[in-house]
């Protein structure tokens, strides 16, 4: 009979954004909602 052990750790490390990064993901939002607010207005109800 073997027995195998295998120890495994794992660090998980919460990444700094630089100001670019974040100048970026406002930038996506903003023409995320621009284009939702262009589905709401093509596809409302009649």
């Amino acid at each position: 009979m073997t027995l195998n052990i295998f120890f495994l750790t794992i660090t998980i490390k919460k990444r700094k954004l630089t100001v670019e990064e974040v100048l970026h993901d406002q930038m996506v939002e903003k023409i995320i909602e621009e284009h939702r607010d262009r589905q709401f207005t093509l596809y409302r109800p009649f």
